[in-house]
C-alpha cells in the first residue's frame, strides 16, 4: 500500500497546475490586445520567434511549473522554510505576469527589460530550491530559464531596436 507522500493526489495536483495557469491567463488577457495593434509596429530581431509559437510555448511551461510545485507540495512535510519556498514560487509568478503588464500592456521595454532580469534571477532561485526538495521538481524548471533566458535576449534587443 503506498503512503501519501508516493500516491497521485488528483485534487492537489489539479490545484497545483491551475495556480500557473490563472498566472497565464491572466497574462494572456493583458497581451491579447498588443499584440495585434502595437506589437505589430515596433522593431524586433530576426530572430524573433513567430506569434503562434508563444502561446504553445508559455502553456507548456506553465504546466511543467505547476507539475513541479505538485511534487514539491508532496514533501511539504520535509520542508524546513515552507513560508520561503511558497513566497520564492509566487514570487516568480508575479514577475512573470509583470513582463507581460509593462512589456504590452505599458509598452516600457526598458523596464520589461529590467524586471526579466529579476525574472530570471528568481527562476533560477526557484528552481534550486525546488531542486533541493525534488530533483525533478527541479529539473522541471530548466526550459523554463531556458526560454526566458531567450526572452530576455529578446527583451534586450527589441529595448535597443526601439530607441528613439
Amino acid at each position: 500500500m503506498s503512503s501519501d507522500k508516493t500516491r497521485f493526489q488528483f485534487f492537489p495536483f489539479l490545484i497545483n497546475i491551475l495556480v500557473p495557469m490563472i498566472f497565464a491567463a491572466a497574462g494572456g488577457l493583458i497581451t491579447v490586445q498588443s499584440v495585434h495593434t502595437w506589437y505589430p509596429g515596433i522593431h524586433k530581431p530576426s530572430f524573433n520567434p513567430p506569434n503562434w509559437l508563444f502561446g504553445p510555448v508559455w502553456s507548456t511551461l506553465f504546466v511543467m511549473i505547476g507539475i513541479a510545485a505538485y511534487l514539491v507540495w508532496k514533501k511539504k512535510d520535509q520542508i524546513n522554510h515552507l513560508p520561503g519556498t511558497i513566497a520564492i514560487y509566487f514570487i516568480q509568478l508575479i514577475l512573470n505576469l509583470g513582463w507581460s503588464f509593462l512589456f504590452f500592456y505599458k509598452h516600457l521595454i526598458g523596464a520589461a527589460l529590467i524586471e526579466i532580469c529579476a525574472l530570471l534571477v528568481v527562476i533560477l532561485i526557484n528552481g534550486t530550491v525546488f531542486y533541493k526538495i525534488d530533483k525533478t521538481a527541479g529539473l522541471l524548471f530548466v526550459p523554463y530559464f531556458l526560454w526566458v533566458s531567450f526572452a530576455t535576449f529578446l527583451t534586450y534587443n527589441i529595448f535597443i531596436l526601439n530607441q528613439v
